[in-house]
């Protein structure tokens, strides 16, 4: 017995570390049951003295047999990762993944002759070499891929690249199936038969990019998503080819572009064509709309495509979209998050073109200069705010307040230590007592008529920098 080992509640709340060379190379081709043995093997690791650490209770632990348990550490023993010291008692040891990977795997090469004569027959062209052979056992060992349909594949591949194809395409394309758990010959040849079906549709984007070889697997799996997934006619991938036609990584351009399409349910050469040329004026909108707010972008697409084609498909008019550039950036809100809050808060309120904001704004600032001109009769100096904006608002759309009266009120409250606090008090007891006139006030308050004076509540609109921070609080507090 070990002298110093862990307590079981300081075991239960260590970690156990999982290489991440098994998490890619072994985990996702081992049969779950495995997997489960090799990780809580890995755990028991850590408490390799204990009692406990038998067979016996490892198998009742995971609720499986011993024979499934010696099952499993035997097919890790064949992938290098674990080593069988004794079968009774049984006893394993595990290895450093690092390395099986730099040490060759030793393969029971008598499992293999008929499969190496007739992998010789297909790559007649050229003669595997032996690291090429031990490559086609672990695909076939540890990514379980039928030999049968390994030798599919690198018949497939032949007929694509060659008689000198290289191995490392054959494992990759391999790889790649056994990733979509594409393993077994029925499996294999299915997808074969789905990609060689594709063949004869590829010839007029073949013809369309100026090819002069056949579509590889990568591609015609770009083709099949592009026909077959997102619905596009051959003739418009075609059409979309001839125009990335001579770009680097033309065929993630071609992805890239039909990708947007299919998002703007863009399904018809007319509708493309259409959208293609009101683009380019979009481009001269969003240049125009950054040089307003003072901002500027080497690349306009990602603008173009998270910001400008949502706001026109919201509704807003391209001159709408140039005002409230202009009211942003005197307003200090130059960026285009904060743009969008404010379109957001517009739309909310129907506001979509430029005359219903010349209209808003209109009415904001009229209101605005009648607060202002109720602050300075009793008083104060200060600029209008949105609590001033509310209380308007009761007196003048709630009560039903003339501007005479609301005037009148204001001449009561000169001269209080809180003149609008006693404005609101006052005009609060004339809505109690449903007075409307200037006459029923008097009389109701016994209050002599103050000297009359001019008015000094305006109309009309101005748009100064000064104004647009007022109308930018007024619509500040908007919520969306």
């Amino acid at each position: 017995m070990a002298f110093c080992k862990y307590s079981f509640d300081m075991l239960a709340n260590n970690t156990t570390a999982v290489d991440n060379i098994f998490i890619n190379n072994y985990l996702p081709y081992a049969d779950p049951m495995f997997v489960k043995v090799y990780l809580y093997g890995l755990y028991k690791c850590q408490d390799s003295n204990s009692k406990d650490n038998t067979i016996e209770n490892f198998a009742n632990e995971l609720h499986l047999s011993t024979e499934e348990i010696e099952k499993a550490f035997a097919y890790w023993s064949e992938q290098g990762l674990v080593h069988i010291l004794n079968v009774i008692p049984f006893e394993v040891r595990y290895l450093p993944i690092t390395d099986v990977l730099n040490n060759y795997k030793k393969y029971n090469e008598k499992k293999y002759v008929n499969f190496n004569t007739q992998a010789q027959e297909i790559l007649n062209g050229r003669m595997i070499t032996p690291n090429e052979y031990r490559e086609y056992y672990d695909l076939v060992e540890r990514l379980h891929i039928e030999k049968e349909g390994l030798l599919m594949i690198i018949g497939y591949c032949v007929k694509v690249k060659g008689n000198n194809v290289s191995y490392a395409y054959i494992s990759t394309i391999a790889k790649d199936w056994a990733n979509k758990k594409i393993t077994t010959a029925k499996q294999i040849e299915e997808k074969i038969s789905e990609i060689e079906g594709l063949y004869g549709e590829t010839e007029g984007l073949i013809k369309s990019l100026g090819l002069k070889r056949a579509l590889n697997v990568d591609e015609l799996e770009l083709f099949k998503k592009w026909v077959v997934n997102q619905g596009f006619d051959l003739e418009i991938v075609e059409f979309v080819a001839k125009k990335c036609k001579g770009k680097n990584f033309v065929f993630e351009a071609i992805d890239k572009q039909l990708d947007k399409y299919f998002s703007l349910k863009l399904f018809s050469i007319d509708e493309i064509k259409t959208f293609e040329e009101e683009k380019k004026n979009i481009f001269k909108i969003t240049t125009c709309l950054l040089k307003n707010l003072g901002l500027y972008y080497e690349n306009l697409e990602p603008v173009i495509d998270n910001y400008v084609f949502n706001w026109l498909n919201m509704g807003f008019s391209e001159k709408m979209l140039e005002e409230v550039s202009n009211f942003c950036f005197k307003t200090n809100v130059r960026s285009l998050d904060g743009m969008d809050r404010v379109l957001a808060k517009f739309h909310k309120m129907g506001i979509l073109s430029e005359n219903a904001l010349a209209e808003y704004f209109d009415e904001v600032l009229v209101k605005d200069k009648k607060i202002k001109a109720i602050l300075e009769s009793v008083g104060l100096s200060r600029n209008v705010n949105q609590y001033d904006r509310d209380k308007y608002k009761i007196w003048k759309d709630v009560w039903l307040f003339s501007d005479e009266l609301v005037e009148y009120a204001c001449s009561l409250a000169v001269g209080k230590d809180q003149p609008m606090q006693y404005l609101s008090t006052i005009l609060a007891s004339f809505n109690d007592k449903n007075i409307k006139t200037i006459e029923d006030a008097k009389t109701s308050f016994n209050i002599v008529s103050p000297k009359e004076k001019k008015s000094s509540f305006s109309t009309g609109r101005s748009y100064t920098k000064e104004e647009a921070n007022s109308l930018f609080q007024s619509i500040d507090e908007i919520e969306i």
